[in-house]
């Protein structure tokens, strides 16, 4: 049950994270669209790609979650939980 509260709790998080992530000023604009770009042409573009069985919801979310983790990793932003990443952090 903890299991699935934090898994809750982390993708409701997650569109403000990223949301956070593409206003932030201190984010390259190369770096903002290393997420906006593919996850657009996923979503445009489907049949290009006809075995790939997976939903473009899904794919988004998975692109943001790691979009997210990547770049508060990088500029040491902070996360949905307040927490802030050190650059030093493997």
């Amino acid at each position: 049950m903890t299991r699935k509260k934090s898994l809750t709790r982390l993708w409701s998080r997650l569109p403000s994270r990223v949301w956070k992530i593409l206003r932030s000023p201190q984010v390259s604009l190369g770096d903002k669209l290393l997420f906006i770009v593919p996850v657009a042409l996923y979503w445009v573009l489907p049949d290009l790609m006809p075995f790939v069985p997976i939903d473009d919801a899904a794919v988004t979310a998975l692109a943001a979650a790691w979009f997210a983790r990547y770049m508060e990793r990088k500029y040491a932003l902070e996360n949905g939980a307040g927490n802030h990443y050190n650059r030093a952090r493997p």
